[in-house]
């Protein structure tokens, strides 16, 4: 997380959400500084006798070199939301392209109102380019949205009528979403992967749009689909991230390294705090039923 000239390092447990270990930096993290974090942590577990079996990232360069250095050959989940959010940014560009050459080609019009037939023939071509730009633009969550109902699968259908490659590329990410089914093992999903990117290549459009389908991080992003424990977003790390942003909306002071890093450790106090009272209160509840 960084937070103007500081960069917070966290390591959470995705199962419980509660930050076990983090660091403030005040420069930008590099390789060097990810290693000696993650081996601070390895000492820690180590010295509780416990053993990683697998982490989770997002997209990042800077965690596989170290990860491999300091934990070995230990699983590793690139983060699915940050893959998904990549090709649905590059699918919207895409549709932005199509939308400013569709614009483009809208004839030019004189002052006034249209006199002769070609002139009001080139009047009502234009109204209808505007129509259809602007219809791409009021819908284009529709070619990036996991789930269509009937309704906006019809509305999908009337807005490309015409252009058979905007329904290859609704296509394409009803694909990458069937890819991240935990219902199917890693090498079924590879198999859909090898299938999905041959049938990308036949279109040089959605090709050229669609490259990060052939970058090797998609295949690191379906490590999960082998192991039920392993997760398969970093949400637990975000969740953290965004409940510091709340604090800081309330507590505008905590801008500076020190006060940042004693945020973040009354946090995990007040974490652990609670974690102590759900426990009494459970146990005293048993002893009642009892």
């Amino acid at each position: 997380m960084y937070d103007g000239p500081f960069c917070v390092l966290s390591i959470v447990d995705n199962h419980t959400f509660r930050r076990l270990i983090y660091e403030v930096l005040d420069h930008d993290p590099d390789h060097a500084d990810i290693e000696r974090f993650f081996r601070t942590f390895l000492a820690a577990i180590q010295r509780r006798g416990l053993v990683l079996q697998g982490i989770t990232t997002d997209g990042s360069n800077l965690y596989p070199e170290p990860i491999s250095k300091v934990f070995g050959a230990v699983s590793h989940q690139l983060c699915e939301f940050h893959v998904i959010k990549e090709l649905t940014k590059a699918v919207l560009h895409a549709l932005a392209k199509v939308r400013k050459e569709l614009a483009a080609t809208k004839p030019k019009l004189g002052r006034g109102r249209p006199s002769s037939a070609t002139a009001r023939k080139a009047a009502r071509q234009a109204k209808q380019i505007e129509q259809n730009v602007g219809d791409l633009f009021q819908h284009r969550y529709l070619f990036v949205q996991h789930v269509l109902t009937l309704a906006q699968r019809r509305n999908l259908m009337r807005i490309t009528r015409g252009r058979p490659e905007l329904r290859t590329l609704r296509g394409v990410m009803d694909e990458v979403y069937r890819l991240f089914d935990r219902r199917c093992r890693s090498e079924t999903a590879l198999e859909k992967i090898a299938r999905l990117r041959r049938r990308v290549r036949r279109f040089k459009w959605i090709g050229k749009t669609l490259q990060k389908l052939f970058s090797p991080n998609l295949e690191k992003a379906l490590t999960f689909l082998d192991d039920k424990l392993l997760p398969s977003t970093s949400n637990a790390v975000e969740r953290g991230n965004r409940r510091h942003r709340k604090m800081q909306k309330t507590v505008y002071r905590v801008r500076t390294g020190p006060h940042i890093s004693s945020r973040i450790a009354l946090d995990m106090e007040r974490a652990a705090q609670r974690d102590l009272t759900t426990q009494a209160l459970h146990a005293a509840r048993g002893r009642k039923a009892a």
